[in-house]
């Protein structure tokens, strides 16, 4: 007859510190790394403290910062609208690639370890040799592109150009993890379902769409939030070509630009941080209500 296990208290003392340290370690992580910080920006975001001395030192001025954010902060709105050309492209382009690939690797078709190659390449690689790699190719002067074409365009410098880019080179990267996200997935669907699909009569394109991509749902929210909040915090790239200036504004940049930038407002900067974080908080609320609602059925 099977033991019937009866509690924490049938655990051995050296258990039960394991237990213990499995449970408090991750919960002061998140508590430490990204709670006590979120809060610490909400609460500076009203005050006018600079980084310099200590907190006693801040004052708390309201509302002020984040109504010169959207008043007097020139870079602001365009920032915004670039952040929603960049969510725009990832959603309508990259993720749909990214799901397409997906499809043509797990059918086994033609050139198939070529596509999962070179769309996995910039997932594992360092986000500063993705950089260098694409300004050998928008290089103005000895950059692939230029040289092909005969134009002396400066992609990384003309701001016309420099948002489009810094999209194509950030694509790349992120139809490989999207790419990723729905193999996984599909490699998870019962091979019978499309079998029952076929004797019904149905086409490939019916079968994905009728079929396979409903069994999907979990992975098409992951992949919704994750394209989500990728766009709203997209930032290294941008940071690494011209430090989110000239036609590549973003609130992340403007974050990163006031925080630890020549001017060094903190309070003006956690203004932006926090407009960040209540936009990326409706999405992950949105998610958590989904899972929690597929949870409970």
């Amino acid at each position: 007859m099977a033991k019937r296990y009866k509690g924490i208290n049938q655990l051995s003392p050296g258990d039960k510190i394991l237990v213990a340290l499995m449970i408090i370690v991750p919960t002061a992580l998140v508590v430490g790394l990204v709670w006590i910080p979120a809060i610490m920006s909400v609460w500076l975001s009203f005050t006018n403290w600079d980084g310099l001395g200590s907190f006693s030192d801040a004052h708390f001025i309201g509302t002020k910062n984040y109504t010169d954010v959207v008043s007097i902060y020139p870079p602001f709105w365009p920032a915004i609208q670039h952040n929603l050309i960049w969510l725009a492209v990832m959603f309508l382009f990259a993720t749909p690639m990214g799901m397409f690939i997906a499809v043509l690797i797990d059918r086994e078709v033609r050139f198939t370890r070529f596509y999962q190659t070179a769309f996995y390449m910039p997932v594992v690689l360092a986000l500063a040799l993705v950089g260098f790699i694409w300004q050998l190719i928008f290089s103005r002067d000895e950059g692939l592109l230029n040289n092909l074409t005969g134009s002396t365009i400066d992609w990384y410098g003309d701001p016309r150009y420099n948002l489009w880019a810094a999209l194509v080179a950030t694509s790349w990267r992120h139809i490989g993890y999207i790419m990723l996200l729905y193999l996984a997935g599909l490699k998870g669907v019962d091979p019978s379902l499309r079998e029952a699909a076929s004797l019904d009569g149905a086409t490939e394109k019916q079968t994905f769409f009728k079929v396979v991509f409903p069994v999907l749902a979990p992975i098409n929210i992951i992949v919704l939030v994750v394209t989500v909040i990728e766009s709203l915090r997209a930032f290294d790239l941008v940071w690494i070509i011209n430090k989110g200036r000239n036609g590549l504004e973003l609130i992340s940049t403007l974050v990163t630009a006031n925080v630890v930038g020549e001017a060094s407002r903190i309070g003006f900067g956690s203004a932006l941080a926090t407009i960040m974080l209540l936009i990326s908080s409706v999405f992950i609320v949105i998610y958590l209500r989904i899972v929690m609602r597929e949870d409970a059925r």
